[in-house]
């Protein structure tokens, strides 16, 4: 079963309170999404195999480490998942970015993909699939299954906050993909809003209704 990781750091847990506050404007909504991103990529990261090497510092020679060779793609799911990939890309800036879109069905109320553009190398990279927002969990279900049908290997799925009912559809349906969340919340209301949660995160992000 897949692990779920909530984040504790004092700094993203500060952060996550500002986001949640209603009273924060969009422009520092936008501002804090990016760091907190970045600071969970520290977690996330944070089992990278190393690989020994020597280098040449202004006075001797170091043996030290680099990350071996470990290549990662960030994946955001349309469209709030963009409110993270930079603040990750700024850990790793050498990361390919594919993306995916999805649409709830109106009659069947299930996510459809419409859109996914991925590296061409999807079989050798380690993913990370971004979306602010864990609340059924279809989204994230549905993103998952899109990568692994298309050769993904290695997907881990990185969250601000969640539901417990959205952690335990991914886990029913991905049993080997670790949650990476800074928070995760007490339920769903009846219209599947995360409790206490933080609003609607894309109209958030982007200052729409």
């Amino acid at each position: 079963m897949g692990k779920v990781h909530v984040l504790d750091h004092p700094l993203i847990q500060h952060k996550l309170t500002m986001i949640r506050d209603v009273n924060t404007g969009t422009k520092e909504f936008r501002e804090l999404v990016n760091e907190v991103a970045t600071l969970m990529a520290f977690e996330i990261t944070r089992h990278l195999p190393l690989k020994e090497v020597t280098v040449q510092t202004p006075v001797g020679q170091a043996t030290s480490n680099i990350i071996a060779g470990k290549k990662l793609g960030i994946v955001p799911i349309l469209r709030a998942g963009l409110g993270m990939s930079d603040g990750v890309l700024k850990l790793i800036p050498a990361a390919k970015v594919g993306h995916i879109g999805l649409y709830r069905d109106p009659e069947t109320l299930k996510p459809v993909e419409y859109y996914i553009k991925l590296p061409s190398d999807v079989h050798e990279r380690e993913f990370i699939i971004v979306d602010p927002m864990l609340a059924t969990g279809g989204s994230a279900v549905e993103a998952i299954h899109s990568l692994k049908k298309r050769g993904a290997k290695q997907i881990k799925l990185m969250c601000l906050i969640a539901a417990p009912e959205g952690v335990e559809a991914v886990q029913k349906a991905h049993d080997d993909v670790d949650i990476y969340l800074a928070g995760l919340d007490e339920k769903l209301n009846e219209k599947g809003y995360i409790i206490p949660g933080l609003g609607d995160a894309g109209d958030r992000l982007f200052g729409t209704k």
